[in-house]
C-alpha cells in the first residue's frame, strides 16, 4: 500500500523548470532558501541546491558568493536550456551528419521553413 503522505515524484527537467522560472521572477540575484519560499516551500532546502548545482553545470544559472551562501541568477531561459541538451545530445554522438539529417527530415513544413530562415539569418543571408 502507498503512502498517502507521499507526493508524486517530479521529473528532474520538471524541477529545473520550476526553479528557473522562480529565478526569473526576482529582482535580482536570489538565495536558495528565496527560491525555496517561492516555490511555497513544497522542495527541501537541499533539493533546491541540488537543482541549482545542476543548472550551474549546465550554464543555465550563475551564482556569486554572498556571505556564506551564493546568490542566483538565471543566465539562460527555457529555449537556452533546450538548446544546450539539444548540443549535448549532439556532442554524444559520433555521427554527427546523420543525427542531424534524422532530425531536419523529422521536422514538418512550418518548422522546417522556420529553421531555414534562421540559418540564413545566422549567416547574414536572410538580410535586404
Amino acid at each position: 500500500m502507498t503512502d498517502p503522505r507521499q507526493r508524486p515524484r517530479r521529473g528532474q527537467g520538471e524541477l529545473e523548470a520550476l526553479v528557473l522560472s522562480a529565478l526569473r521572477e526576482a529582482d535580482g540575484p536570489a538565495t536558495a532558501g528565496w527560491v525555496q519560499e517561492r516555490l511555497g516551500g513544497d522542495l527541501a532546502y537541499t533539493t533546491v541546491i541540488t537543482i541549482l548545482t545542476r543548472l550551474l553545470g549546465k550554464g543555465a544559472v550563475t551564482r556569486e558568493r554572498v556571505g556564506r551562501s551564493f546568490a542566483w541568477t538565471p543566465a539562460s531561459d527555457q529555449a537556452g536550456l533546450a538548446a544546450h541538451k539539444m548540443r549535448k545530445v549532439l556532442d554524444a554522438e559520433s555521427d554527427r551528419e546523420a543525427v542531424l539529417a534524422s532530425f531536419v527530415t523529422g521536422l514538418g513544413p512550418d518548422d522546417e521553413r522556420l529553421l531555414r530562415d534562421l540559418l540564413d539569418q545566422a549567416h547574414g543571408e536572410g538580410e535586404d
